[in-house]
């Protein structure tokens, strides 16, 4: 269990969002895996190198309500429930800690779903759109990390990896975004330091789980194990690109990074979690630091 059964996480927004009920493709091999795990948390979509579509489409709108999920234990035995609960925890630690914030949409997406930054899908991987300031995840994404690529992708892991999103978002409405544009790839590039960036905000989160509440004043989240806490460090070092280049057979070539290696997103995710989000300024660190 990650939630405390008799949290009411009735009051999330989430939204479900597409054209029917997703599975999780059953034509994409190893390469096709590493294309994914490149494109995941950048909201820049490739799937266009797998076979899917990847031009910018009209955002679309509305969606549905994340049906059967009022309750801790109900996210505890549904990703996609497990997914709109956590995101008001998520919400309340940032509402506590950043002025003047405003939260994002967080659409589960069923199949693919047409954003301005491109098709939200399983292939593409769980991304944040700036434009929009929408969070796009869809659940079956966890299955293909677990069946392609031996990712455990448990429950603390899957919220992780929003966790991650909900980063960028922070990145965004405060300007670090903005103040800190593409300049290429590379271990020190400001793309990999917005991607560590966002994985020690994930940790700093992680580390203060247990400290939203519903309105009665039920802990959302029970405090991870450590088993837990080693599958989502196991996550971070499978989207790592010295591990992705590794495994869609080339070489490791720290030049062509854009989120860092494994150890470097393990270490910056244990740096939020033992610190909280005063550690994360990656931005001022040397690149021998990172």
């Amino acid at each position: 269990m990650t939630f405390n059964e008799n949290a009411n996480v009735g009051g999330n927004k989430a939204r479900r969002r597409g054209r029917g009920a997703a599975v999780a493709g059953g034509g994409v091999g190893i390469v096709g895996i590493a294309v994914l795990l490149i494109s995941m948390f950048t909201g820049v979509d490739l799937t266009g190198l797998v076979g899917g579509g990847g031009a910018p489409q009209q955002e679309q709108t509305g969606g549905s309500e994340i049906a059967n999920c009022e309750t801790g234990a109900d996210a505890n035995a549904n990703d996609a429930c497990r997914l709109a609960a956590a995101s008001l925890a998520i919400d309340q630690f940032w509402a506590e800690n950043v002025e003047g914030y405003r939260e994002p949409e967080l659409i589960i997406v069923d199949v693919e779903t047409g954003t301005q930054c491109g098709t939200a899908s399983n292939a593409t991987g769980p991304f944040y759109c700036p434009p929009e300031e929408n969070v796009y995840v869809d659940p079956t994404f966890f299955a293909l990390l677990r069946d392609r690529f031996d990712a455990t992708a448990g429950p603390l892991a899957q919220l992780y990896v929003l966790a991650h999103e909900y980063g960028h978002h922070i990145q965004q409405i405060t300007g670090t975004m903005q103040r800190y544009p593409d300049n290429g790839t590379g271990p020190d590039s400001n793309g990999v330091r917005m991607e560590l960036q966002a994985d020690c905000y994930a940790g700093a989160w992680v580390g203060a789980m247990t400290e939203q509440e519903d309105e009665a004043g039920v802990p959302f989240l029970e405090p991870p194990t450590r088993q837990q806490i080693a599958d989502a460090l196991n996550a971070a070092a499978t989207v790592g690109d010295d591990h992705i280049q590794a495994a869609s057979g080339g070489a490791v070539n720290p030049e062509g990074w854009t989120h860092g290696s494994s150890e470097m997103r393990q270490r910056w995710f244990d740096a939020g979690y033992d610190n909280g989000i005063g550690a994360c300024d990656t931005f001022a660190v040397p690149g021998s630091s990172l």
